[in-house]
């Protein structure tokens, strides 16, 4: 017998809360064993097995509706994959190390992070890149929009803001196809912050004043887009995506998940809907979070974790004693 709502709802506490950060805290950890050695896959592997691992005591029955991509051909949770040890429910979208390239580098700004929601909250989007705009909170609707030039997204963006566009600050993921961007956000006047990878992170920077960013712009995966947008349900802010398609095949595997307008603008409330639950543990230090630390007797996490419902963002800082807990068994 399926849970009810008000089930759902019991199980979504700070309890559970506090279990997402322990699962994101194992991924990043083993994740971090691999910065800088220049595997991005070993990185990943390590990462899913142990957040899948993780996911084994955490009381939910949770199905993978957004997992890794073959886009990488890396190891993954699997899309439809059973986790978690019984309980109600839930559906979960997970990129368990965000960023494999900059962590095989020693880059900066690779998280591991997961968001949980109820039954059919996600939108289920294939593994394909998707067209992204997003802007903080406390902003008219529509004050900025995917079909909209570039400059006249600053110009509406900087009038909504009573700032100049040279005083606005666009996040833009650093990668030829983004050429044209980055060159009419420059004519205008913005200043820009590339980053390497880690587009989950990036859309989140437009939420978290300290960052300094206003505006995140350009395309990347699709799955990362969904939970870019479960982390604005929680933190506020705007968030619209267009999926882009490359073949035929691509809309086929589209449809075949639900998809049945190619060319929707999809908001941040179309991407998670109802009572959505967000969590994120650094790997390696950016903006939004410290990255692995070792020490002698184990490692720090920086981690964060937030709910729509009540709109709570909480920073988690752990401190691991792998004497007494195994690493592989962070908790």
């Amino acid at each position: 017998m399926p849970e009810t709502e008000t089930q759902y709802g019991k199980v979504v506490d700070r309890n559970l809360a506090l279990e997402l950060v322990r699962v994101t805290e194992a991924a990043a950890i083993a994740a971090s064993r691999w910065i800088g050695r220049g595997d991005k896959n070993a990185a990943d592997g390590a990462a899913v097995d142990a957040m899948r691992k993780a996911f084994d005591t955490v009381a939910i029955t949770g199905t993978v509706v957004i997992g890794e991509g073959e886009m990488d051909e890396a190891p993954m949770l699997y899309i439809g994959e059973k986790i978690g040890l019984g309980g109600p429910l839930v559906d979960i979208a997970v990129d368990p190390l965000e960023g494999t390239s900059v962590t095989a580098k020693g880059g900066p700004n690779a998280i591991a992070t997961l968001a949980l929601a109820e039954h059919g909250g996600f939108l289920h989007a294939p593994d394909i890149y998707m067209d992204k705009i997003a802007i903080g909170p406390g902003l008219p609707e529509g004050v900025v929009s995917l079909d909209a030039p570039v400059e006249t997204n600053l110009r509406e963006l900087a009038r909504a803001k009573k700032c100049e566009i040279n005083d606005l600050m666009i996040c833009i993921l650093d990668r030829d196809r983004h050429k044209a961007i980055i060159k009419a956000c420059r004519a205008a006047g913005a200043r820009i912050m590339l980053i390497g990878d880690g587009d989950v992170a990036g859309v989140i920077a437009v939420s978290e004043p300290e960052t300094g960013v206003d505006m995140y712009l350009g395309s990347g995966g699709a799955p990362e887009g969904v939970l870019a947008a479960a982390a604005l349900r929680c933190i506020g802010g705007q968030l619209q995506g267009r999926l882009l398609f490359e073949n035929d095949e691509q809309v086929t595997r589209a449809r075949d998940m639900g998809v049945t307008d190619p060319n929707r603008i999809y908001t941040t409330a179309d991407m998670a809907q109802g009572d959505v639950m967000f969590a994120a543990t650094g790997v390696t230090g950016g903006p939004m979070l410290r990255g692995i630390r070792r020490t002698a007797t184990g490692a720090i996490t920086h981690s964060i974790v937030m709910r729509s419902k009540s709109g709570t963002v909480r920073y988690v800082e752990g401190h691991h004693n792998f004497a007494r807990k195994p690493a592989s068994f962070v908790g």
